[in-house]
């Protein structure tokens, strides 16, 4: 091969380079919350079995916490917490595992509902819970253990698959992520997630793999992918809700949709209103799965409407 043609593949290598270099300064503009808050108070909870559960406390008022999706820390939410403060006092906390939270092992889908009450004690009083994806099974099951300690719960997109409107979750992708992270191969474990959990296309996992500069930070905590899978266990089969599993929760409910989304999430949030005694049913304009992160603004006012600009 001549040297003019090493020049040209140099070119096109030099080229690509700065492209995908490009790429990921933009994504990682896009995708920045900023840190927190300057006013932020950092504070924890002592969990049941002694985990500690990292969290920052922000604004005034009625107290609102917030539980985050698979693969997420407090971060993700924090533009939606930055929405809410000026209504509420918002608690955004790391779910165990996460962030600046501790671990304890062997986990339990009743571990993370023991965390979340120890926030809810530690509040003083009856809260909003607002739980987004997975995060807002885990709020439905935390309500409906604490029954009045919580007064209203916003659930975005609970990730429910009751139909034919997409493949259920493949029976084994548990056992495959848990045998990714026995091998210490945290990256396989995230990708497993993602294409056969959310059902991304495999050019799409490779796209987030090489500019997603969030990717490493799902990584680091790859190993809490299987928690949200137990928190799913039995929802996303493609056959019907269990029917006693919320027998218990008698709170008010919003359950929340974007209008963008996919069919799924709105089957699986129909088919939520049959298992709950007061609860409502919303498709959100403009929307979709992304809202906690790229429409807090609008995802705020749908949470204020619904818990009242008073908290009452």
């Amino acid at each position: 091969m001549s040297g003019h043609a090493f020049r040209n593949i140099g070119f096109v290598v030099a080229g690509l380079v700065v492209v995908v270099v490009g790429v990921r300064f933009a994504l990682g503009r896009l995708f920045n919350t900023g840190g927190a808050p300057a006013a932020a108070i950092e504070k924890t909870a002592t969990s049941k079995d002694g985990t500690l559960i990292a969290y920052e406390q922000t604004g005034a008022g009625p107290v609102v916490i917030l539980v985050s999706a698979a693969l997420a820390d407090r971060d993700g939410a924090r533009r939606l917490a930055r929405q809410l403060a000026s209504t509420f006092t918002v608690i955004n906390y790391d779910r165990r595992g996460r962030g600046r939270s501790t671990n304890t092992e062997p986990y339990a889908v009743e571990r993370e509902v023991e965390d979340l009450e120890a926030l809810v004690n530690g509040a003083g009083g009856p809260v909003f819970f607002f739980g987004s994806s997975s995060g807002s099974v885990l709020a439905l099951d935390t309500a409906s253990r604490l029954g009045p300690k919580v007064k209203k719960l916003f659930l975005y997109e609970p990730p429910f698959i009751v139909d034919g409107s997409r493949p259920p979750i493949p029976e084994g992708l548990l056992q495959e992520i848990t045998a990714s992270l026995s091998m210490n191969n945290r990256d396989q474990a995230v990708a497993l997630f993602f294409g056969k959990g959310m059902g991304i296309p495999a050019p799409g996992v490779v796209f987030m793999r090489l500019l997603m500069p969030a990717w490493s930070d799902m990584t680091k905590i790859a190993h809490t992918a299987p928690y949200d899978l137990m928190v799913l266990a039995g929802t996303q089969s493609g056959k019907p809700l269990p029917v006693d599993r919320w027998a218990l929760a008698t709170s008010p409910a919003m359950v929340a949709v974007g209008a963008k989304s996919e069919a799924f999430f709105h089957s699986g949030a129909k088919a939520l209103t049959a298992r709950l005694p007061a609860v409502e049913y919303r498709s959100l304009d403009g929307l979709d799965h992304s809202a906690v992160l790229m429409a807090p603004e609008a995802l705020a006012a749908a949470i204020r409407q619904f818990f009242g600009e008073a908290g009452k």
